[in-house]
């Protein structure tokens, strides 16, 4: 947020403009803030905001979507628990309140001529959604680009139709994996079978000047980690989107500490090279 009322503390109400189901338990909601701030409302991809459905809490939630999106953002919602599945009875035109965006994202900036790779797991295309459609704007400004994305099966890969338009760029590369391939895969995407670090292993790319963005659950990261650096992708130069359950947003509450640091306002974006050696980190 630039220059405006403080929307760290008091949330500002927000209407849901748009939702798309994604899966059984994930759905794609789009807002507006219903304020003159809604002009000026702007984040990094990595960055997220605090959103607080009435009478039910507050949840704090990625940035999904592109930035600069005509005065809307997006967010990935997953049902596991009171604030999401209340957040999942409202649809357009209901009305939350949002504080943010927080944290530090992905310094685009500092990538300028380099190979970009992208992992995501499971929930973690989220965040690398809005990270890769950050990166096609600017798509000049950086060599390769390659995501891959693994899901636990077929039917719980999201964002299957810009998926599938993703594939038939020429510009990008795409990998996808499932864990357990028990149906087709779903709008003829070409879908791997198997766990992240086998595709990792398995696909060729360039590791020369590239850096890796990686988002999912913690396992994912100790799968990883290894993988890369022994591609020669150095610490320095791996990013992870670490989840934690924010509370406050600007780092009083503790809540999120990671070692002397805290998730909210030092992240939730890292360099691995921050991490390593900090107990619980990952």
């Amino acid at each position: 947020m630039r220059n405006g009322r403080d929307m760290t503390m008091v949330p500002l109400p927000a209407t849901i403009i748009g939702r798309k189901e994604l899966s059984a338990d994930t759905t794609l909601y789009r807002l507006t803030l219903e304020s003159s701030e809604k002009d000026r409302f702007d984040f990094n991809p990595g960055q997220f905001v605090q959103l607080s459905v009435p009478s039910g809490g507050e949840v704090p939630l990625s940035l999904a979507g592109p930035p600069l999106l005509h005065y809307s953002f997006e967010l990935c919602v997953r049902r596991v628990g009171h604030v999401t599945d209340m957040l999942h009875h409202l649809l357009p035109p209901n009305r939350v309140g949002v504080r943010g965006p927080f944290g530090n994202g992905f310094p685009l900036s500092e990538w300028t001529g380099r190979n970009i790779l992208l992992i995501a797991g499971g929930l973690g295309i989220a965040p690398l959604r809005s990270l890769l459609y950050a990166l096609l704007m600017r798509r000049g400004e950086f060599g390769e680009i390659t995501l891959m994305y693994g899901a636990r099966e077929p039917s719980a890969i999201l964002f299957k139709e810009e998926l599938a338009e993703l594939s038939g760029r020429r510009d990008m590369h795409l990998f996808l994996t499932v864990d357990f391939a028990t149906e087709q895969s779903p709008g003829g995407l070409a879908c791997n079978t198997g766990l992240l670090p086998t595709l990792l292993r398995g696909v060729n790319f360039s590791t020369t000047g590239t850096v890796a963005a990686v988002c999912g659950p913690p396992a994912l990261y100790r799968c990883l980690l290894e993988e890369l650096q022994g591609f020669g992708i150095t610490a320095e130069h791996i990013y992870l989107s670490l989840e934690r359950r924010m509370k406050c947003g600007v780092g009083l509450c503790c809540h999120c500490a990671v070692g002397d640091l805290f998730c909210c306002s030092d992240g939730p974006v890292f360099r691995y090279s921050q991490l390593k050696g900090i107990s619980g980190a990952i």
